[in-house]
């Protein structure tokens, strides 16, 4: 067993719902376009809860700023580590470091986004990751995408640019899965959605995130129903058949 998870930074269910790759995907998989993410719905928080399966309120980081843990809760690579599993990360936005350890990753490749546009940074990241699976046994493989985002805090959400992003990092997505053997289970969600130039509010244009899992496990083309954001780190510790962490506030979505 081995899984891959992608972040699409910034990505709107209703945004995607015509897109020949999702289409394709929802016939794959078990599915939802009305997961819901936390508040405040801004990226490090959501990605920090996306990770350790509890509220901004319970890990303490409501901003772009990572807050250091008062009651520290173990994140899903700490776990995985710990079972003497390998993890890798792929990403373009800096302060995704935060969401693990020291010493719990085998491997890191950070291309910033700022300087190379993150556009280049999304297609370095996907070539390596995509020769990273390839070459090694690296059991959990996490890839960030983060242009959507910048796209629209840009030129605003459901924006030609922004769409246009969404539908290039679909392509994305089908190229790294049309590389993986039946042996992976894909998981591809987002941290939050977003309106006009900006996100980070408790509305449904910013709560509302999709979630697609898809392996040779998982129920094809079924509706999950009350997903959550806080549910992505118990469903990748059951995949590899460990228990959930007693912290996490999240559950298993297969």
């Amino acid at each position: 067993m081995r899984v891959l998870l992608i972040s699409i930074d910034g990505m709107r269910p209703d945004a995607i719902k015509d897109l020949p790759q999702v289409k394709k995907i929802m016939q794959e998989s078990s599915y939802s376009f009305n997961a819901k993410t936390v508040f405040p719905s801004v990226t490090l928080p959501c990605h920090v809860s996306m990770f350790h399966s509890v509220t901004p309120e319970r890990h303490g980081t409501t901003t772009n700023t990572y807050a250091p843990q008062v009651r520290p809760v173990l994140g899903l690579a700490e776990t995985l580590s710990t079972a003497k599993l390998k993890s890798a990360f792929f990403y373009s936005w800096e302060q995704l470091r935060d969401l693990t350890r020291p010493g719990s990753l085998s491997y890191s490749y950070f291309v910033d986004g700022h300087t190379y546009t993150y556009p280049v940074a999304s297609e370095l990241l996907l070539d390596d990751a995509i020769f990273h699976i390839a070459e090694t046994d690296t059991d959990f493989t996490f890839l960030y995408l983060g242009d959507p985002d910048d796209f629209g805090h840009k030129n605003g959400w459901m924006g030609p640019e922004y769409l246009n992003s969404l539908e290039k990092n679909w392509e994305r997505v089908e190229r790294i899965i049309s590389t993986l053997d039946d042996d992976f289970t894909v998981i591809i969600t987002a941290d939050h959605g977003g309106h006009d130039r900006m996100h980070g509010l408790d509305i449904p244009e910013d709560m509302t995130i999709p979630i697609f899992i898809k392996g040779k496990n998982v129920p094809k083309n079924s509706l999950i129903e009350n997903a959550s954001i806080l549910d992505v780190a118990p469903t990748v510790a059951k995949l590899f058949g460990l228990e959930k962490n007693g912290d996490w506030e999240g559950k298993s979505l297969i």
